[in-house]
């Protein structure tokens, strides 16, 4: 059985700016890159937004 050859480089520059602006546009979350056949062929952004700090109860302001 033959394999084929790998290209060496997996990524080009628009790939790795569009890597790039996924990330500095996070504050939470996940970047989720797929392979397939030594290439990347996928990317999914899963965006979170936290409310920690609108919940903070001071001084006897519970519920």
């Amino acid at each position: 059985m033959a394999t084929q050859p790998v290209n060496k480089s997996i990524v080009n520059d628009a790939i790795i700016k569009d890597i790039s602006d996924s990330i500095h546009g996070l504050n939470y979350g996940t970047v989720t890159i797929t392979v397939h056949n030594a290439r990347i062929v996928q990317m999914e952004i899963s965006k979170k937004s936290r409310f920690d700090e609108v919940w903070i109860v001071q001084d006897g302001g519970g519920i």
